[in-house]
């Protein structure tokens, strides 16, 4: 008997529906345990005990969407279980979404019995074959009092990243993060750090253009007493402080050419010495450097030493600007509005769907820290519990500008925000001539969502010539 109860594949249902539990749990089989929850923390107590293989996450129960469901929803993929979304035919869009966001797959609601269990079997063989993490307590959301401790957004620019992350935290190789200023550079360094086997150890970030060129190398390798004027005593720099943890560079293309030098042969011999010392120290920490210069370019120009870009670049992780994955703003922004109106002690409910349509048509020259910065200041400005349009400091191009009569003001913050993305994929594909691939790769999503959101207009001719032209570049 304790046999077959460890063959059996126990399944979590979340749901708020009785019947469709009894529809499972009578159809499945001997073989499966279907188990119903109509709650996320009922699902929490029960993966602390690792009871589920499989999630079902029935998208009725999430339906009608508001703001707190788009964290529903991460908070269940974060339990990282193989999860698959049952949705009824005008739901299926959402949940091809959710798939997007990192669900194994979507089927049809109520779903065919046999179908089912050929899905539940495979997203098990998954589940047995991942490594063990750690239990949902541990996992569980912990809003953090700074924006660079956790990465946000589901777009497949950040999934891109994500797996980067998880490939190399436990490679002891440099890694070259490059992104423009404010992208989140440092905070996929941490996430590097956090995710290996040296989480446990030190992490030191150093920004190399803010430490002038006179007191950079004392900084970073130490000095003894007497090592240069002024000095009272000995200190350790800031590869000693790092030990066997992590060590980010930022802005590493601003280091001088003697600087430089000077890294380049701690690369090459893996040691280095304090200022006004002898004495080898080994190199124990891992390097990781980011910048938002061209580098290529600053070796054409003789800025940079090419042997040390080849000694940095050993793995390239791209950090993607804001304006390449706006379907990420709703979330980022919304994790903004909770996090900065606790510290405020000011509460707000929501962004209305007008701003953040507003958000994701803005070009966020300064990316994310932008964004949290407008966030700020406008919950300080707002005089109600919802942020509008009008509380936002920031002015469109009137070309850039969507008005909200043409996008069914009537309609529910969903079905608002789905026509918005509706409009900006239709614009990005006529603006690319047709070609769908080269416009998904204009908005940094996949390809396969950009088609999902224009289906409706799909029947354009116009649409149709990358499928018969550039198929190659799909």
């Amino acid at each position: 008997m304790e046999t077959k109860d460890r063959q059996m594949i126990r399944i979590g249902l979340i749901s708020e529906d009785p019947q469709l539990h009894m529809l499972l749990s009578s159809g499945m089989g001997k073989d499966f345990r279907v188990f119903r929850e109509s709650n996320v923390p009922g699902i929490e107590k029960k993966l602390a005990s690792d009871n589920y293989e499989v999630l079902l996450l029935d998208f009725a129960t999430l339906a009608d969407v508001t703001a707190n469901h788009l964290e529903r929803i991460e908070t269940i993929l974060a339990f990282r279980l193989p999860v698959i979304v049952m949705a009824d035919e005008e739901l299926q869009d959402k949940a091809d979404e959710v798939v997007e966001m990192g669900a194994l797959r979507s089927c049809r609601r109520p779903p065919s019995i046999r179908d089912l269990k050929e899905m539940v079997t495979n997203a098990q063989a998954v589940s047995s074959a991942a490594p063990k993490t750690e239990s949902a307590a541990q996992r569980s959301e912990v809003e953090s009092d700074s924006s660079c401790d956790r990465m946000l957004g589901g777009s497949s620019r950040m999934r891109a990243v994500y797996k980067q992350v998880r490939q190399v935290s436990n490679i002891n190789a440099a890694v070259l993060i490059q992104g423009e200023s404010g992208s989140g550079k440092e905070l996929i360094a941490r996430a590097i750090h956090n995710t290996g086997s040296r989480s446990g150890k030190p992490f030191i970030a150093v920004s190399c253009s803010a430490i002038p060129e006179t007191l950079i190398e004392a900084e970073l390798f130490g000095h003894e007493k007497g090592a240069f004027t002024g000095t009272v005593g000995s200190r350790e720099g800031f590869f000693e402080q790092a030990q066997d943890g992590t060590l980010f560079l930022d802005e590493i293309g601003d280091l001088s050419p003697f600087t430089q030098v000077k890294l380049l042969r701690v690369l090459q011999e893996m040691e280095f010495n304090r200022l006004g010392s002898t004495r080898i120290i080994p190199l124990r920490a891992r390097l990781i450097f980011a910048t938002h210069q061209n580098l290529p370019k600053l070796i054409a120009e003789g800025k940079f030493r090419q042997d040390l870009y080849y000694r940095i670049n050993v793995i390239r992780i791209e950090a993607p600007s804001l304006a390449e994955h706006p379907e990420d703003i709703p979330q980022i922004a919304t994790h903004f509005l909770r996090q900065y109106s606790t510290l405020f002690d000011k509460p707000m409910d929501s962004i209305e769907p007008e701003a953040m349509a507003v958000l994701q048509s803005y070009s966020w020259p300064g990316n994310v820290r932008e964004l949290e910065n407008l966030v700020q200041r406008a919950i300080a400005m707002a005089p109600g519990r919802i942020l509008r349009a009008e509380d936002l400091p920031i002015t469109l191009p009137s070309d850039k500008v969507i008005e909200f009569n043409e996008i069914n003001p009537e309609g529910s913050f969903e079905e608002q925000l789905r026509e918005y993305k509706i409009k900006i994929a239709t614009d990005a594909v006529r603006q690319h001539n047709g070609n769908k691939t080269l416009a998904a790769r204009s908005l940094g999503i996949s390809r396969a969502y950009l088609h999902r959101l224009i289906r409706p207009t799909d029947s354009e001719t116009s649409f149709d010539q990358d499928d018969i032209g550039t198929s190659s570049m799909s």
